[in-house]
């Protein structure tokens, strides 16, 4: 993968209504990777992602999207970005092919059927074709809206939260036709809550309440936070839960199923209160385990900010 950067912004940042939602973002993306954000709803991954690709305008900031200013030139950029919103935003009185077919004439491409029939073939659509957006399933418009983001061949692919609402087998289709457009050297911007899909990215930047908390290679991000943690089981785990979160050792107590996940940067302190907790209730299962994606995000969550307050 080519390390030419795609996009290379640095200090964006947007107010609405006084309130400052995306602060002081910067963001390096070379050609090809798939670079995600996760983030609470309300912590500026939307906004940041429509900055991006000139959809809004930030207040101040400066740099390049597909070596174009992100101030001066977003309508340049528009023309060369797919973006996939959350909500399905094609007509649902038309069919498959009429859909991709009104996209392709809104871009003025050349070969326009022959466009569209790649679309249909690449995303599974051909057979479908006839059918009315509105009657398909989650899953087959979320192929329809892809087919439709990239009928234009774009260089940069801005999904927002892709596969909300979708089945696990759609979401792995999904994921596989994005890889394969990154093989081809399209970039591609994802904001999700799945830890699932988060690992299947390049890098990840946590976002929360406008601002970036950790930017780093999906590999990294365990070894930069270094949070350890420490699973215990059993029933009831009501009591266990209040005397974690009460432990001066404990930076984080979540909740999973029948388990509970305590986790801590200073590895022995942890262990002391877990050890401490399975004394006061020796029925209880403890298990040291590997801090995952989906500890590491609420324990970034834990500690931001809101700004709304």
């Amino acid at each position: 993968m080519s390390e030419e950067l795609v996009i290379d912004v640095r200090g964006l940042t947007k107010r609405f209504g006084g309130r400052t939602v995306v602060d002081q973002f910067d963001l390096q993306v070379p050609r090809g990777a798939i670079y995600g954000f996760l983030g609470p709803n309300g912590s500026g991954k939307t906004t940041t992602i429509r900055m991006v690709c000139g959809l809004l305008k930030p207040e101040s900031g400066e740099g390049r999207v597909l070596g174009f200013d992100v101030l001066g030139e977003s309508l340049r950029i528009k023309e060369r970005v797919g973006y996939m919103t959350q909500k399905f935003s094609l007509y649902e009185d038309l069919s498959i092919r009429e859909n991709l077919e009104f996209m392709a004439r809104l871009y003025n491409l050349d070969r326009r059927a022959e466009r569209v029939d790649e679309a249909l073939s690449s995303l599974g659509l051909a057979e479908r074709q006839t059918q009315l957006a509105g009657k398909l399933s989650g899953g087959w418009k979320q192929r329809l809206a892809l087919a439709a983001c990239m009928i234009h061949e774009p260089q940069l692919l801005l999904l927002d939260e892709p596969t909300a609402g979708v089945d696990p087998k759609a979401r792995r289709d999904f994921w596989d036709q994005i890889r394969h457009y990154s093989a081809q050297g399209v970039t591609t911007l994802v904001s999700t809550h799945y830890m699932d899909e988060a690992v299947q990215c390049d890098s990840i930047a946590y976002i929360a309440y406008g601002k970036k908390l950790i930017d780093a290679s999906t590999a990294e991000i365990p070894k930069q936070i270094g949070l350890h943690a420490w699973r215990v089981a059993g029933r009831p785990l009501q009591q266990a839960q209040a005397l974690l979160e009460a432990s001066g050792g404990v930076e984080m107590v979540a909740r999973f199923g029948a388990e509970i996940h305590a986790c801590a940067r200073d590895e022995a302190k942890l262990e002391r209160a877990v050890r401490q907790v399975q004394a006061e209730q020796p029925h209880l299962r403890i298990e040291k385990i590997e801090a995952g994606f989906e500890e590491i995000f609420i324990y970034l969550m834990t500690g931001a900010a809101d700004n709304f307050r």
